[in-house]
């Protein structure tokens, strides 16, 4: 299948922020576009404004979505990119294919995948058919981002100071991954992606 080669948005050149730890990152050889590579907080692909995050795309293969579906993973990124202005995840796969898996139940990942959308309805996780197909939906959806931020004037409420919050007490912080429904034990050390996962839930 051809994409379109017309810039998005009528943008010139978009300036993407490709995650340094992304291993296979798409090229956007075929699209106005530069990139950048540096490590992000949240999101494989970046929109950066006065050198704020404000957008991001999560990059997901199907055996990458059902397994962060299964082990809790993709929760802790959905709360990660829900922090943004703006975010997304985008899957190299059809949703059909969820239910040609056989090392798990398919209705478990499609309930949970269902379950997930509702806790985070702010960020849309895509099914996009072909890895080709989710590069041209990221280019776009940033390129979308950007012309929000740049037309919407409520946009740059996101740069705004806030007072610094204090980091919370081993208690809190359990307390607060109980409240917003990541699995935490009642006792012991808690992993650091609850405190990751806090930090973009409380951005500074």
């Amino acid at each position: 299948m051809r994409t379109p080669t017309a810039r998005a948005a009528g943008i010139p050149e978009l300036h993407i922020v490709v995650d340094a730890h992304e291993r296979y990152p798409y090229t956007f050889a075929d699209k106005p576009a530069k990139t950048t590579r540096e490590a992000l907080p949240c999101g494989d692909y970046g929109l950066k404004v006065a050198g704020q995050l404000v957008a991001a795309v999560e990059r997901k293969a199907l055996a990458d979505l059902t397994s962060g579906v299964l082990n809790g993973n993709l929760k802790y990124q959905l709360t990660e990119l829900a922090a943004l202005p703006r975010a997304a995840v985008v899957v190299e796969d059809r949703y059909s294919e969820i239910f040609a898996h056989s090392f798990a139940r398919p209705t478990a990942i499609a309930d949970g995948l269902a379950e997930l959308q509702i806790g985070f309805p702010n960020v849309p996780i895509v099914f996009c058919q072909t890895r080709k197909l989710a590069q041209e939906y990221t280019y776009r959806y940033l390129a979308a981002a950007l012309t929000w931020f740049v037309d919407d004037a409520d946009a740059t409420t996101v740069f705004e100071p806030a007072a610094a919050e204090p980091e919370p007490s081993s208690a809190e912080l359990r307390a607060w991954a109980k409240s917003v429904g990541l699995p935490v034990s009642d006792r012991g050390r808690l992993r650091p992606q609850i405190l990751q996962a806090w930090r973009a839930a409380h951005p500074r």
